[in-house]
């Protein structure tokens, strides 16, 4: 089953025209190591500030220990199938200062971090699309003991989870997990989110857009 193309994605190129976030993953399927090094090299080569690469990746693979750490935290929503995926890419940035850091070192500056942190993911998520797997990114996790027990120093915080693995058969799934690979797939048109003049002045080449 494919969503794509819809309006406003019919031009785009491959990976991002059919891109989408599915609901239902292969419980059995294995990523081999080979093939999550490359999707953190992805990341790993996102705009990254200057060099400074203000982000970090737990690799939660199926029924590893940090895996098993994120489960039991999970929303009702996402318990059903986000630990079906073949794996799950914690990402995390730098949100404090640290206590040991240096005088002459720049201050934290958390905008931009939480920016390059969402290149970072985007880059992971496209390569993993053109590498026949498929991504659903989630934030519906209880994210403070899932950090106490991997360990975060807290002045990092985890910020999102990154489903990835290959579609499985709806027939073993719940109902509810089902149906979300069915909804429409819509975006705000551009004239609501691409300004010209004024702040919320759409720009004029996105009016009549979809």
């Amino acid at each position: 089953m494919s969503h794509a193309p819809m309006p406003g994605a019919e031009s785009l190129v491959e990976p991002l025209r059919s891109r989408w976030s599915p609901s239902i993953f292969d419980a059995e399927h294995r990523l081999p190591t080979a093939a999550i090094v490359t999707l953190l090299h992805a990341a790993q080569w996102a705009p990254s500030s200057g060099n400074l690469q203000p982000w970090r990746f737990v690799v939660c693979e199926r029924g590893s220990t940090p895996h098993q750490a994120l489960v039991p935290h999970l929303s009702r929503g996402n318990s059903g199938w986000v630990p079906r995926a073949s794996v799950v890419f914690l990402s995390a940035t730098q949100v404090e200062d640290a206590p040991d850091k240096a005088a002459d070192d720049k201050p934290v500056d958390v905008p931009i971090n939480i920016y390059c942190v969402g290149q970072a993911a985007a880059h992971l998520s496209l390569q993993a699309h053109s590498m026949g797997l498929w991504v659903h990114q989630f934030r519906a996790f209880d994210k403070d003991p899932v950090a106490a027990a991997l360990g975060v120093p807290p002045w990092w915080r985890i910020l999102a989870g990154i489903a990835v693995g290959v579609r499985g058969n709806p027939a073993g799934v719940p109902e509810r997990d089902r149906e979300r690979e069915h909804r429409v797939r819509a975006r705000k048109p551009l004239a609501e989110i691409a300004y010209g003049d004024a702040w919320e002045v759409p720009w004029e080449g996105a009016l009549n857009q979809p």
